[in-house]
């Protein structure tokens, strides 16, 4: 057989074989069936294997419709449309041109609450209010014109804090609070010429109400500037007595910060606040961390508050730390024509608080500590409202120089937080 002949008739077993054809040629497998038994018959031994010109013939026409049929089931690339990069000139590439922003916030921090209803109540205390006068702010203790045992301080505290704008260059939140604090006295004790502050405290109690706003402005990947601003009416006012606008005490901060990655965000900064009762200016130093096992972590805004945090599981969490609370509210009762009387409350809170989801977006906390009295004394404004700068080391002297006993408290609230 000559070469070509053996490799007609290798390829057309081949294809016969391992090639599925379609069902319109099925006659072409037929013919290449029946050519093997041709071959077989004419194969002819003597003198060297060679076919007969009839089949080497049928090999050769079997072996180009065989081809013709593979053929047929290629693509025609050729008669597709030549593509027209022309319309690709000004396509360019999103990852290129956008900026990246860095998040707000880190990985397993306490979830931020939207919406919070929650009832602070402290355990019983003594109480000291001194007589009216003028006293040095180095002096320990004034003389004394009223004392009692506080049995009951406490009341609703509600909290909103609801986005206006988020997007990932900007977060923007608009706020409110209201603290209704209300107090009961038994073993009053009134020397001659006491202010009667215990009184007024009992019938009417103390109330705050405010607004607060929040912008989050990331400069990039890991660097933003953190906004924080609140207007605060405080005294010891009704709904229906209420107070006057001018008495509004306003507090903010500016923040500097960087978050290098998921697990960390600080910055630096500045604010004006009533924390610890009278207003003051002091930096402030924020500090949010979470361990690379994502169990323990710091949610730290210094002075105003520190806590360790320990997560158990997504829905379950424990802060341990400290939290500075204040303001300055003006007592009407006691406010003459001339003079606006303000108690500068302010007070430390040592506690552990649990927080736990009970469905969706709904959490449960609950809070116990030690409420220790940082200051309750008095100042006499102007009648005005104007507020002055103490500071530290001012030395302008206070109106009433007041002593709560340290508490043990608790706090127990609802929120609809963010997800």
């Amino acid at each position: 057989m000559k070469y070509t002949d053996c490799f007609l008739y290798n390829a057309i077993k081949r294809f016969g074989t391992l090639v599925p054809l379609p069902r319109f040629c099925e006659s072409v497998q037929k013919r290449v069936a029946h050519l093997n038994s041709i071959l077989e018959d004419q194969l002819l031994i003597k003198g060297g294997p060679h076919l007969t010109e009839h089949a080497r013939f049928c090999l050769w026409l079997v072996f180009f419709c065989t081809v013709n049929v593979l053929r047929s089931q290629t693509p025609d690339t050729s008669a597709t449309q030549e593509e027209d990069y022309s319309q690709y000139e000004t396509v360019t590439f999103t990852d290129v041109s956008a900026r990246r922003y860095c998040s707000p916030k880190i990985f397993d921090l306490s979830p931020q609450r939207f919406i919070s209803l929650a009832w602070d109540v402290q355990a019983p205390y003594s109480s000291l209010f001194s007589l009216p006068g003028a006293y040095s702010p180095d002096a320990e203790q004034g003389n004394e014109g009223e004392s009692a045992t506080a049995t009951y301080t406490g009341g609703f505290r509600f909290g909103a804090n609801i986005p206006v704008v988020s997007r990932n260059n900007i977060l923007w939140q608009v706020g409110a609070n209201g603290w209704d604090t209300r107090y009961n006295f038994k073993d009053l004790t009134v020397q001659e010429g006491a202010a009667g502050l215990t009184r007024i405290l009992d019938e009417r109690g103390l109330l705050t109400m405010g607004l607060n706003t929040t912008v989050f402005k990331p400069l990039g990947e890991t660097t933003f500037l953190l906004f924080q601003a609140s207007a605060d009416l405080s005294g010891d006012y009704t709904l229906s007595d209420f107070q006057s606008l001018r008495y509004l005490r306003y507090s903010g901060a500016a923040i500097w910060g960087r978050r290098p990655h998921d697990r960390k965000q600080w910055g630096l900064g500045i604010s004006r606040t009533y924390r610890v009762g009278e207003m003051n200016y002091i930096p402030v130093f924020l500090f949010n961390y979470t361990a690379p096992n994502r169990r323990w972590g710091t949610e730290i805004l210094f002075p105003a508050r520190a806590q360790v945090r320990r997560t158990f599981n997504p829905r379950n969490l424990l802060l341990v730390g400290y939290e500075l609370e204040g303001q300055s509210y003006r007592i009407a009762q006691l406010s003459t024509a001339n003079q606006s009387w303000e108690i500068r409350r302010g007070e430390l809170r040592a506690r552990a608080e649990y927080q736990r989801q009970l469905s969706g977006f709904v959490w449960l906390s609950a809070q116990i500590g030690w409420r220790y009295d940082w200051s309750y004394n008095v100042d006499a404004l102007g009648n005005d409202g104007r507020e002055f700068f103490r500071g530290f080391a001012g030395k302008q002297s206070y109106t009433m120089l007041n002593q709560l006993g340290s508490a043990l408290y608790f706090n127990i609230g609802v929120h609809l937080v963010s997800p």
